[in-house]
């Protein structure tokens, strides 16, 4: 007798069709491990080129959709044997909301990009919405997907920095360091300038949310209050382009946070530094199989991803011996790899091992919601603090 191997967990896409980034780095991210496969999709707002993206990607043509409320109903009258396990949301940043709302209440798992919606009356409908159906949503900050990120948590909680006195986080990018958007050639740039899709916020919605979730993620530190600069530096630019905050955080901590996108030259360059009573902790994304440890009573320690000597949590995100490199992708997919395995305990009726369901949840997506709303108030205030 030989035990049935578990089927793929099968998933729709809205967004992500042709000349999408993001949508592609999503679909080789879940398919990585061989354990989740597209099966449905609305991959455009344009239901033609929807259409085309999806026959691009081998959609059969009855579950190949020009948008996503077709979607939506098509699924839902399909025997529950057939249907999506869940639906992945990689859309521009204004259709996050009536496709996530619409779907989770219909008690579907939902997986959404961030920053999760435009505004915390929003994130708290999604929130309450996912606690009264009693459903997976997962979002994806990927970054808390590398090891030696999961690394640096466990070093921060077991308390071997002791306690946290000092967090500066800055992710710094050039590629909008001039005036692309509205030329027709970047499709990103353009989205992500518009104030109507992308938010209230430009680069701190776009990277700032991911550096507040890095370090929440990280050390657990909770916001009290901040004071926020943020400029459209390039002229013309109706989004901020360049935000730098000081934080303090409930219990003294204080913090430094840089989310800038007019850094000439500079690619995708994510760092961490996490200062403790009893040492520091540094992580840079550009370098992500690395944590320098310095602590206060010994010499500078470099700890490598795939190291037998790593947290279990970290030793589960590695794929690869030691020495092999894993990184952007891979973080990725231990995101959806969390996800997963959460739905999968669902559908068997049991609770999921926390060290496999590790993902960031809809609660660190509104929060993130509510970071983005409160960096805006301290820009435009005249106060040097802006309460949380």
């Amino acid at each position: 007798m030989t035990d049935t191997p578990p089927r793929k967990l099968r998933y729709a896409m809205v967004g992500g069709g042709r000349d999408a980034f993001i949508g592609a780095v999503h679909r080789k991210a879940m398919a990585l491990d061989g354990q989740i496969e597209l099966v449905a999709g609305a991959l455009s707002s344009s239901p033609g080129k929807a259409r085309a993206s999806g026959r691009d990607l081998g959609l059969a043509d009855d579950r190949n959709h020009g948008d996503w409320q077709a979607l939506l109903a098509d699924e839902l009258k399909r025997p529950k044997g057939e249907r999506i396990d869940f639906v992945s949301i990689v859309t521009p940043n204004h259709v996050h909301f009536p496709v996530a709302q619409a779907f989770a209440e219909a008690g579907f798992h939902v997986v959404c990009d961030k920053p999760l919606v435009h505004t915390r009356e929003q994130a708290d409908a999604l929130v309450a919405t996912v606690a009264k159906k009693g459903t997976v949503f997962g979002v994806t900050y990927n970054y808390t997907g590398y090891p030696m990120v999961r690394q640096a948590r466990e070093m921060v909680r077991s308390g071997l920095i002791g306690e946290v006195r000092k967090v500066v986080v800055e992710y710094n990018q050039g590629w909008l360091a001039s005036h692309v958007e509205g030329s027709g050639g970047n499709k990103q740039a353009d989205w992500r300038t518009d104030p109507a899709r992308s938010g209230a916020a430009g680069a701190i919605g776009d990277i700032g949310s991911h550096a507040e979730n890095l370090v929440a993620t990280v050390t657990g530190l909770r916001v009290e209050s901040l004071c926020a600069d943020l400029g459209a530096l390039v002229p013309g630019r109706m989004l901020d382009d360049d935000g730098s905050l000081l934080l303090r955080f409930e219990g003294g901590a204080r913090g430094v946070l840089i989310a800038s996108q007019i850094n000439t030259g500079l690619e995708n360059d994510l760092r961490l530094r996490v200062s403790g009573t009893l040492g520091t902790l540094e992580w840079h994304q550009e370098q992500p199989s690395r944590l320098v440890h310095l602590p206060h009573d010994g010499p500078l320690q470099v700890l490598t991803r795939g190291a037998p000597w790593l947290c279990e949590s970290a030793k589960r995100a590695s794929r690869l011996p030691a020495g092999h490199p894993e990184g952007f992708i891979e973080a990725f997919a231990n995101v959806y790899a969390g996800v997963a395995a959460d739905i999968r305990a669902r559908l068997e009726g049991r609770t999921a091992d926390p060290l496999a369901a590790d993902y960031p949840r809809v609660e660190d997506g509104a929060r993130g919601v509510r970071f983005i709303e409160r960096t805006v108030a301290s820009a435009k205030s005249e106060l040097k603090w802006t309460p949380w």
